[in-house]
């Protein structure tokens, strides 16, 4: 893999107490002052009412205490994702009592993160839950957002596009296809021990095994127009679509031979062109979210490293979200849904 580990830090310090849980991260590097912005949900548990926004920020090594920006007494918050271009931040997030009843609100900063303008609908009046779902949008080499997103309904999960030309201000949506199957059978002693604590918002556990799909799609561009997107399965194994028409059309999912617990993922394309994959390299439907590990591909996707592990252990390690600055590789995980770990690496390639 040839990475050196640098700074590990966990966001949140001993002391703050506001939140019983917190998990899936976003994370963006700003070129101003050294500056890093980190965001996730907390609240009692995930889905409960009094779960918000909370965002960190780091100047010049240190992180400072977390703070809560985005909030609605009752009404459960979900999945940030951040995105920062011509000095404007933008947060993207899901609101509504579960995922099948998700919509997305966004927000933007003109003073990295200190303020925010109030909350509008991504798509107003749209059910779906429209824009970034969990992985931060992709900014392709003609100038146009195209954001991963997915849908997840009381059978079968869908992923597809939302690709903006005009920086959010309008959305085109775009099908990933695929073809449902049954949903797979899990073996009840590999299983993620939060499936049965959190119960997945109180859902039956027989009907969960029954869901079927992709979601949570991570995006990269090979070359002008070539859009590539690997997305978290229930099948035991991350699955693939590729668009040579900057995401207009996509080739039907297909499997590779990755291993996926069906649980988040993230991919960033280095400045040499080799891709990086951070996740849990394990395989079954909700199966155990530790280690979190890194594989690298210099080929495109098309053959991947050895994990290359950056925390092992047994524990919750999840929703890893990378993005690289200047050489240096910056990520987010979920540590036992305590706290957020932020780790550097150094690509030594």
């Amino acid at each position: 893999m040839a990475f050196t580990l640098k700074k590990r830090q966990p966001l949140l310090a001993d002391d703050q107490q506001d939140f019983a849980q917190c998990h899936a991260s976003t994370l963006v590097a700003l070129p101003e002052k050294n500056t890093l912005v980190a965001a996730f949900f907390a609240g009692a548990k995930e889905g409960s009412g009094d779960t918000a926004i909370w965002l960190a920020r780091s100047e010049n090594g240190v992180w400072q205490p977390a703070v809560k920006v985005m909030s609605q007494p009752g009404v459960a918050h979900w999945n940030p994702v951040l995105h920062y271009q011509h000095q404007r931040l933008w947060l993207f997030y899901k609101v509504g009592k579960d995922v099948h009843s998700w919509i997305t609100r966004v927000a933007v900063s003109d003073d990295q993160g200190l303020t925010w303008s109030a909350p509008r609908e991504l798509v107003p009046g749209d059910p779906q839950p429209r824009g970034p779902v969990k992985n931060k949008l992709l900014v392709m080499s003609n100038g146009e957002w195209i954001a991963p997103a997915s849908t997840e309904n009381a059978r079968f999960w869908d992923a597809f596009v939302d690709i903006s030309a005009d920086q959010g201000e309008s959305w085109y949506q775009v099908a990933i296809p695929i073809e449902h199957q049954h949903g797979e059978a899990a073996d009840e002693s590999a299983l993620w021990q939060g499936l049965k604590q959190d119960a997945l918002w109180e859902c039956d556990l027989t009907q969960v095994m029954q869901w079927d799909g992709v979601i949570q799609p991570t995006l990269w561009e090979s070359k002008p127009g070539y859009i590539h997107a690997l997305m978290r399965s229930t099948r035991g194994y991350i699955y693939r679509a590729d668009s040579s028409d900057y995401g207009r059309s996509w080739c039907p999912a297909y499997a590779t031979a990755l291993p996926n617990n069906n649980s988040g993922i993230d991919v960033v394309r280095l400045d040499n062109g080799d891709i990086v994959l951070a996740c849990n390299p394990v395989a079954g439907n909700w199966g155990r979210r530790y280690p979190v590990a890194l594989l690298r591909s210099v080929d495109n996707g098309a053959t991947w490293s050895q994990p290359w592990v950056l925390e092992e252990g047994e524990g919750e390690f999840s929703y890893p979200a990378i993005v690289q600055q200047g050489g240096v590789i910056h990520l987010t995980w979920t540590w036992n849904r305590k706290n957020i770990i932020y780790q550097t690496l150094t690509d030594n390639n």
